[in-house]
């Protein structure tokens, strides 16, 4: 998951600017935690959460360091991790869970949408894509035991793509 693209240079030190894109950036750039850079792991050895994020990243000593990881993205490795909230989910857990309208499946999730409205789930059915707004009055359970969300029925919502 991509929590941040790192940004202009601070200093000489080696520090850069990162402009986050997780809703966690206390918990993902604290010190002493692991992002992933270019596919290999970095420890944040340092940082501060003001306005803006500023860190320093082990091996990173010197401004010339800081300026060529510029305009690169951080990721954190989250596939053995779930959200603290029960009522939130990171898209791969919903990505492939099957979509069950009234008993009958309808359909699988292929991908997650983060809209400025809100979330949506874009539903592969075999004839085509729906999009669904994961909000709680539609889609009021998500059973990732069982791999499955029941949305509720609507009309129209899988008329064209089904």
């Amino acid at each position: 998951m991509a929590i941040g693209r790192i940004g202009k240079p601070h200093g000489i030190r080696g520090w850069v600017t990162v402009a986050p894109t997780t809703d966690e950036p206390e918990r993902r750039f604290a010190a002493g935690s692991t992002v992933m850079l270019d596919g290999q792991p970095r420890v944040v050895e340092e940082s501060r959460l003001t306005p803006r994020v500023a860190l320093r990243l082990a091996g990173c000593t010197a401004r010339e360091h800081a300026e060529a990881l510029r305009g690169t993205w951080l990721y954190a490795d989250i596939t053995e991790e779930s959200p603290d909230d029960p009522d939130e989910f990171y898209d791969h857990q919903l990505e492939g869970l099957r979509v069950v309208v009234n008993g009958a499946q309808m359909g699988t999730i292929a991908q997650v949408l983060h809209l400025p409205g809100q979330d949506v789930l874009a539903v592969d059915t075999g004839m085509g894509q729906a999009l669904v707004p994961f909000v709680a009055a539609i889609v009021p359970v998500v059973d990732l035991d069982s791999g499955h969300v029941e949305v509720v029925a609507l009309e129209g919502l899988f008329d064209d793509a089904h």
